[in-house]
């Protein structure tokens, strides 16, 4: 696959369809990949790079580089085609300025699940059948795909694309995911347990406000938690009650929006779940309105601004003068 999207992306460069390309570079070590915007074949042979550790979604970096002359390539896995039609539902990205060349994906592997096998010193991975063979400073080790796989991959809610000018590789299908068998755990138990998991989990944020740089649905150029006068604006947090607050606060300014892509989780440099919070807001979506897939239907409105006599309050009635 890497094969042939440098070519399209060399090509598309060459004949002036496209000013830049958008995909993935390698940071200091073979597992850290970033996005990265490429403006000459050459940067791309230097430096472009597609494979199992590639698991950034670039449809945000798209709000600012669709505002440049001239377009942009972007390649997008399905996960990422759901954020680009939904930051295009919320016209946040000029679609004008886009060439979309989607990608299919099989799963991306998560270097933290590599390292809890024992494996360190990683330099490059590469398929073999069901399983990965990693390549590290101390020799191959071999796991399988399923044991090392991310979670966003492992409960994949579709290989589908929304949005796309051209494919390379086969387009797939929506899935049948269990992605929703961790909230009804959380659910299940009672509210103190359900506090004390939480607390835990939150206890450890060092509010490096990653989660929230990521997310393709924070895209408020100014934030609430960068305001001095919001009196929640601390980098760290002074109380408990704020440190909780954070996360539930960012988790309603994306309810009915967030596609589940699972980036706050993936870039938390200490592991918390936090794409829990958000598929559980999902998840009661679904159940008090219908079931809705953020950025699947461009056309549609999504529940949580979309006023209908069925909602699920419908003894609520606002009427002009007073409330009855």
């Amino acid at each position: 696959m890497q094969e042939a999207m440098i070519a399209k992306a060399k090509e598309l460069l060459a004949n002036g369809s496209v000013s830049r390309v958008i995909g993935w570079k390698k940071g200091e070590f073979s597992y850290d990949i970033s996005p990265a915007v490429f403006e000459t074949a050459e940067q791309i042979d230097a430096d472009f790079v597609y494979d199992f550790f590639c698991a950034a979604n670039v449809s945000k970096y798209l709000m600012k580089e669709s505002r440049k002359e001239g377009k942009t390539l972007a390649f997008l896995k399905p996960c990422d085609s759901y954020s680009f039609a939904q930051l295009l539902k919320e016209h946040r990205i000029d679609r004008e300025k886009v060439y979309v060349v989607g990608i299919e994906c099989y799963g991306k592997a998560d270097i933290n699940k590599i390292r809890e096998k024992g494996i360190d010193g990683v330099l490059g991975i590469k398929e073999d059948g069901t399983n990965f063979v990693i390549d590290s400073l101390y020799g191959d080790a071999t796991v399988a795909k399923m044991d090392v796989y991310a979670e966003r991959c492992l409960n994949c809610k579709s290989k589908k694309h929304i949005d796309v000018d051209e494919m390379l590789g086969e387009e797939g299908d929506v899935l049948d995911s269990k992605r929703f068998d961790e909230v009804a755990k959380l659910e299940a138990m009672t509210p103190d347990e359900r506090y004390e998991f939480w607390r835990g989990e939150l206890s450890r944020c060092i509010r490096c406000n990653a989660c929230r740089n990521v997310c393709p649905a924070c895209t408020c150029e100014n934030c609430v938690f960068d305001n001095p006068n919001s009196d929640i604006n601390n980098k760290a947090a002074a109380t408990s009650f704020e440190e909780n607050m954070y996360h539930i606060i960012r988790a309603f300014h994306v309810a009915g929006r967030c596609t589940d892509c699972g980036e706050c989780s993936r870039v938390c440099p200490q592991n918390i779940p936090i794409h829990l919070l958000n598929r559980k807001f999902i998840k009661d979506i679904n159940e008090l309105y219908g079931e809705y897939q953020a950025g699947a239907n461009p056309e549609e409105r999504y529940p949580l601004v979309n006023f209908t006599f069925g909602d699920c309050e419908p003894s609520i009635v606002h009427k002009r003068g007073g409330n009855q």
